[in-house]
């Protein structure tokens, strides 16, 4: 783990590390409050940790306690590796150490590059109501897990429980959540577009909830129909 710190200060830059606290809106009462930056792009993040593939969980565990940013998206990106070639119940001890450590995935970048494939991965075959209950969670970070774990559902063309957490995230107040779930719903619509679906149930959705669904979610759902249906949706909100 020395090793890896060492290699990630090496090639920090303070004038990426500004440009990330400004983007990922460290600010006071900004989402992102206290979080900090030294400096590293999301490639070099990847080159450096296919090298450290094999890093045990407690040093995982460090990095994640860490209050640098990219120390955390580090621990994560490993983790994410090991739970693509984990089997039977070394799956179980990373999704069960992930969903201990969910007060550190504290940023909609940490959430989106772990989510899917550690919590939606590990889900899949198995009983999904945790993801509801994080949905019905009042930490925004927990909540968008809830969504974007079941993106990897969708790439197994099941639709449900996205849909199903969706609405009960229609509500929300921030745009964090706002983006996620018309993310979420774009790449359903995009799955039923691709299959001839003739009656897609994205559109069936946004018919469903128009007047609840916020104006953010909506653009990001909409974004890849065409013409007509964009501004139909649009002008039925």
């Amino acid at each position: 783990m020395n090793e890896l710190i060492s290699e990630l200060q090496a090639i920090a830059t303070p004038e990426r590390a500004k440009t990330s606290a400004w983007f990922f809106k460290t600010g006071k009462g900004q989402y992102g409050e206290g979080d900090i930056f030294i400096g590293i792009t999301t490639p070099q993040l990847r080159g450096i940790c296919k090298k450290y593939q094999a890093l045990p969980l407690n040093e995982i565990q460090v990095l994640l306690d860490d209050p640098i940013h990219e120390y955390r998206m580090a621990a994560l990106m490993i983790l994410v590796n090991q739970m693509k070639k984990a089997k039977g119940d070394t799956k179980r001890v990373i999704y069960e150490f992930y969903i201990k450590n969910l007060h550190n995935i504290n940023n909609w970048d940490l959430v989106d590059c772990s989510a899917r494939d550690i919590a939606g991965n590990y889900l899949f075959d198995k009983d999904r109501s945790i993801l509801y209950d994080m949905a019905h969670s009042d930490h925004l970070w927990t909540q968008r897990v809830a969504i974007i774990a079941s993106w990897y559902f969708i790439n197994k063309q099941q639709y449900d429980d996205t849909l199903q957490i969706a609405e009960i995230l229609l509500p929300h107040k921030h745009d964090l959540i706002h983006k996620a779930v018309g993310w979420m719903l774009r790449e359903i619509w995009k799955k039923e577009s691709a299959a001839g679906s003739k009656q897609n149930k994205v559109e069936q959705f946004l018919e469903k909830n128009i007047r609840n669904i916020p104006r953010t979610a909506l653009r990001y759902c909409i974004e890849k129909m065409d013409d007509e249906r964009r501004r139909y949706f649009m002008q039925l909100k």
